[in-house]
């Protein structure tokens, strides 16, 4: 679903507009956010992004952050006066209201229009307009698809195009996923060619890591991570106990997943989380083997192929035990992917 045309006459003239993203936001929810910003902020509307909870401080750098409103409880009154005033709402890199949590029924309510950038499968009907595409590699991907087809991108300067980059690089490994096509390259070589920085971008995000961060990630390495090799899969749980000793803040726990799926003869790797309410999990895998179809199945979730989520009500250690459960289901598909 490409709405773009119908989308360029919402936004051709100056309105009061609202950007959102998903709950805990990566570099890609806050580049094609702030990326998107940036333009319409130069086409003349007022533009304020919020964001349903708080986001690592690595992303911090980009152009727009201190403009950003992070929810909390203190601040409803506040944002839903926001959402209640606003003439366009834009959902970016989520498809679903309730991955937004508490701003979920703000938009649901608001008069404005909704207009959903986003690239995951199966969206809720939500928005009136969508830029929808599960093949993009990100929602950057998008919103930069946006921007020239509407005849804008003499538009996108440095600031904006280092936000675009910072998406389209993450969600693609740094540009190692199977995700990264001959469209990604052809984007991420408009943009350098604007003279960014890409080597401060990378450090930027990947290499302003906390002392803190560096010891959870030892703690997890050394004494939490498992691997089942008859599944040829590894996995990682951490406690709400364990998150308060290692002083973990927002985004800490970003990408450890990661250090599960490289595990020698591994093809599917899973973290979970107690985060208190509910615990969330992260699931990764390669080749042909789909997370999203396991964690849609049995953990409330969904994603991409080889990149999901899901979330539990149960305890951790029932959580845990779940998943070893449902493993059998899915040993034939692992042991065959290579």
């Amino acid at each position: 679903m490409q709405d773009i045309e119908a989308i360029g006459a919402v936004i051709g003239h100056p309105q009061t507009v609202l950007i959102t993203t998903h709950q805990n936001p990566d570099a890609d929810a806050m580049g094609s956010s702030l990326g998107l910003a940036g333009y319409l902020r130069k086409k003349g509307h007022h533009v304020t992004v919020i964001t349903p909870t708080e986001y690592s401080q690595n992303l911090h750098w980009m152009a727009g952050n201190d403009g950003v409103i992070a929810f909390d409880e203190k601040l409803r009154v506040s944002v839903s006066q926001l959402f209640d005033e606003a003439d366009v709402i834009f959902c970016l890199d989520f498809s679903s209201l309730d991955r937004i949590r508490e701003l979920g029924p703000m938009v649901r309510q608001s008069r404005a229009r909704k207009i959903m950038i986003d690239h995951h499968l199966e969206p809720e009907s939500f928005a009136d307009l969508a830029l929808w595409d599960p093949t993009a590699a990100a929602a950057a991907e998008l919103v930069f698809q946006l921007i020239v087809e509407l005849g804008d991108q003499s538009l996108i300067d440095v600031p904006i195009a280092e936000c675009l980059y910072s998406g389209l690089m993450t969600d693609t490994g740094s540009f190692r996923h199977s995700n990264t096509t001959g469209n990604v390259h052809r984007m991420a070589a408009e943009l350098v060619d604007l003279k960014i920085d890409v080597s401060s971008i990378h450090r930027r995000i990947f290499d302003n890591v906390t002392i803190d961060k560096f010891r959870l990630l030892g703690y997890i390495l050394n004494e939490k991570l498992k691997v089942l090799p008859e599944y040829k899969f590894a996995y990682i749980t951490l406690t709400d106990t364990e998150l308060k000793r290692y002083r973990s803040k927002t985004g800490d726990t970003e990408g450890m997943v990661n250090y599960a799926l490289a595990v020698e003869g591994v093809v599917m790797a899973a973290i979970l989380i107690d985060r208190n309410d509910e615990i969330r999990m992260s699931f990764r895998s390669i080749g042909n083997f789909s997370v999203r179809d396991l964690a849609s199945k049995h953990f409330d979730g969904g994603g991409h192929r080889n990149a999901a989520g899901g979330r539990s009500k149960r305890s951790l250690a029932e959580t845990e035990q779940k998943l070893l459960t449902v493993l059998p289901e899915y040993q034939q598909l692992l042991l065959e992917t290579v």
